[in-house]
């Protein structure tokens, strides 16, 4: 057997981190059994779907390695609507499937209670296809339904427990249950390996793959991914939003390292992997079924270990859509022409070591590229207090005097003229630092004022002390 599995999102909003998780380790099994992995947009809901939305999904796809050309598609489930048709008028036809008017509120009043399923009251009426008659699949009245699944065992359940339930809308349209079975059928997809939520909805599956007379596909259902509260990961209550993560400047290899970590570890106590010992370790069957913490503050600390891996030139290349700005990047604070590539190369490797997201780039070197820094008032109180002018007056005579402009000449200067007033090189620095940066913290001082250069830094300075009351 060849083995096939697939994706099939919805494109009606962005991209989920826990789809993402889902494609990436089914993506990855395909690639290890030598078998596919097939996209399938589910495209009929046609009042919420966006072309830009499947676009999205694609480059999503794309960013954490699921590349185009690795997979089969993207198909589109409503090019598919034929045989959706066909798969409802077949089990009809064979008495698997009956026609059902009864509304919601028939069945309350039936049962006496808005919570229990349907009845069953159209059974054996033997309605047949018209304006409002939804199909009902005839779910067996007796024994089990079993569920192979690699991850959680075998899951059973009672049919009677079954309701009897709806395959067609009262428009001929499928629903998602039996459109969703048709096509894997169609796609000849052997492993469907998706999110533990879809499990309720798995005994229903394979129900309607025996009705049709297919064998069903293996079946693998990952852990909820849930939050710090252990609330399933919710687009309404948490940062879900896989393009949010890009956008904030989270690495590719950084997020597909965390994705996978989501119910599954390499071996050795280690976390932080190279993808080669992933795409060799990772094994479907050892994944973990109880949820999975998505800790936000991990995958931070993760990224900030991923960017100080970069080589230089890595991450002058990674810093690069925040130096420029995207469409979906805010450009930044200064002008293109006043950007200086040689600048920023040289300070790069100051702020590689203190970044955790790479869009942090922005505020720890704007200062160097903007005609005078936006100051942060709150630094500024903290830092300039009384005798803040008397101390940058004198560091601007110190500086100015310097036979060189270098980061040690600097140091030994400002160390002098906090000494004379009692201060260490910390106290004496924080307003130097506020009046040339406009922030109370950033890049080490003495090497910015190096790639500041001597004109801007004591311009800056007076500056400063002109505001000073």
């Amino acid at each position: 057997m060849t083995v096939r599995t697939r994706f099939a999102p919805s494109p009606t909003g962005m991209f989920h981190v826990g789809g993402a998780r889902s494609a990436l380790q089914s993506w990855l099994y395909a690639k290890q059994q030598g078998g596919a992995f097939v996209l399938r947009i589910e495209d009929t809901d046609a009042a919420r779907n966006r072309p830009e939305w499947t676009e999205g999904i694609l480059n999503a796809l794309d960013w954490i390695g699921i590349t185009r050309g690795t997979y089969e598609g993207p198909y589109f489930q409503s090019a598919n609507a034929g045989e959706h048709r066909a798969a409802a008028d077949k089990l009809f036809a064979a008495g698997r499937a009956y026609y059902c008017d009864c509304t919601r509120e028939d069945v309350q009043a039936r049962t006496g209670s808005q919570y229990q399923g349907y009845d069953g009251f159209c059974r054996d009426r033997g309605l047949t296809a018209g304006p409002g008659r939804a199909l009902r699949f005839r779910t067996p009245d007796d024994g089990l339904t079993v569920v192979v699944d690699l991850i959680r065992g075998e899951p059973t359940w009672e049919n009677k427990l079954l309701e009897d339930f709806v395959i067609a809308r009262g428009d001929g349209s499928p629903v998602f249950l039996l459109a969703n079975v048709v096509d894997d059928m169609t796609q000849g997809i052997t492993h469907v390996i998706r999110a533990e939520e879809h499990l309720p909805n798995t005994p229903k599956q394979q129900l309607l793959w025996d009705a049709l007379g297919v064998k069903p596909p293996v079946w693998a259902h990952l852990p909820v991914v849930v939050n710090e509260k252990r609330q399933k990961l919710s687009k309404r209550r948490d940062k879900v939003a896989l393009e949010a993560y890009r956008d904030e400047g989270y690495l590719a290899d950084t997020m597909r390292n965390y994705l996978m970590l989501l119910g599954w570890a390499p071996s050795g106590n280690r976390e932080i992997v190279p993808w080669s010992v992933i795409e060799e370790e990772f094994r479907l069957e050892e994944v973990n079924p109880s949820p999975a913490f998505f800790d936000e503050k991990k995958l931070r600390a993760f990224n900030g270990e991923y960017i100080r891996a970069l080589d230089e030139r890595g991450f002058v290349e990674a810093c690069q859509p925040w130096l420029t700005g995207t469409e979906t990047i805010p450009p930044p604070p200064w002008r293109p022409e006043d950007f200086d590539p040689a600048a920023f190369a040289a300070v790069a490797p100051l702020a590689q070591t203190r970044i955790t997201v790479l869009s942090e780039i922005v505020p720890n070197v704007d200062f160097l590229f903007v005609p005078s820094p936006e100051i942060d008032e709150a630094s500024w109180a903290k830092a300039m207090k009384e005798g803040a002018g008397d101390l940058l007056g004198a560091a601007a005579a110190a500086f100015a005097a310097l036979p060189s402009w270098d980061a040690e000449s600097l140091k030994a200067a400002l160390e002098a003229v906090g000494a004379e007033r009692g201060l260490k090189l910390g106290k004496a620095q924080a307003p130097v630092r506020v009046a040339v940066t406009g922030q109370g913290v950033g890049l080490p001082l003495f090497e910015s004022l190096v790639v500041l250069g001597k004109e801007r830094t004591l311009a800056r300075i007076e500056a400063a002390r002109v505001r000073l009351p």
